[in-house]
């Protein structure tokens, strides 16, 4: 199974950027997607459908314009589970699984901390996540988690680390948190197949940072250590310009 996980910054505004010949080109059987900023009503739906994504399942934000993420499958999941139960996470719409046999794959998009009321709650919002995805290994232990966690790992993840050491999506507890979670049964696909420096999956608008590759890698595809024997790539999509993040792409036997 392909599968690609793509911040995509507002799918309207991705798909008047060629998303759809896109996505007809790279041709995932399940593409998660995060900060759809969207409602499903906003969305022609026969533009997926006739790429062949009959199943697309979008989880929106209470908050029109803002957050939300989407699971679009080439074949019919088993079960769909909108949110985590948990009312301040599920408001924002930031996490979606679909089913597929004894395979269980989300759609996540952690919170920024923008400010320090937004770091308060992504630092909560971490730590209720971890609580939850223990709890949901028990019942579904073959977990991916793609999308974007809006965390550098290491300093290798960043362009700059000593400038941006006290910068959130950087800081020490972070960090910290996202080592843990590794650590709890999760494998970096990337990082499990490519160790090289100065790869990126967002890039500032601001200072030509893209053509300059003065990037941050917040987006992962983190798969549970049970299905450690069937990972087998990869990659991240960085030709792909719909959006300031790039895709990645994690196959899985």
């Amino acid at each position: 199974m392909k599968i690609v996980s793509y911040n995509v910054n507002g799918i309207r505004a991705a798909l008047n950027k060629s998303f759809i010949e896109w996505l007809t080109a790279t041709d995932p059987d399940v593409i998660c997607l995060q900060e759809i900023k969207a409602m499903e009503e906003q969305l022609d739906l026969s533009l997926f459908e006739a790429a062949g994504y009959h199943y697309n399942y979008w989880y929106s934000a209470q908050k029109k314009g803002y957050s939300g993420v989407a699971i679009l499958s080439k074949t019919k999941p088993d079960h769909i589970e909108y949110g985590t139960g948990i009312e301040y996470m599920d408001f924002e719409g930031r996490n979606l699984r679909a089913d597929f046999g004894d395979l269980s794959i989300m759609s996540l998009y952690l919170p920024s901390g923008t400010n320090l009321a937004r770091l308060d709650f992504k630092l909560t919002y971490m730590a209720d996540f971890q609580t939850y995805v223990n709890e949901l290994k028990q019942e579904r232990p073959n977990l991916v988690i793609c999308g974007d966690f809006n965390i550098c790992h290491k300093a290798i993840d960043i362009h700059d680390p000593v400038r941006n050491k006290n910068v959130s999506g950087f800081l020490p507890v972070e960090r910290e948190w996202i080592g843990n979670f590794m650590d709890n049964g999760f494998i970096d696909s990337f990082r499990h197949f490519n160790k090289e420096p100065h790869n990126y999956s967002w890039w500032s608008y601001r200072a030509n940072s893209r053509n300059n590759n003065k990037g941050w890698r917040l987006d992962y595809g983190m798969v549970s250590k049970p299905l450690e024997s069937r990972l087998k790539r990869a990659l991240i999509l960085s030709e792909a310009k719909h959006s300031d993040h790039c895709p990645i792409l994690v196959q899985i036997d």
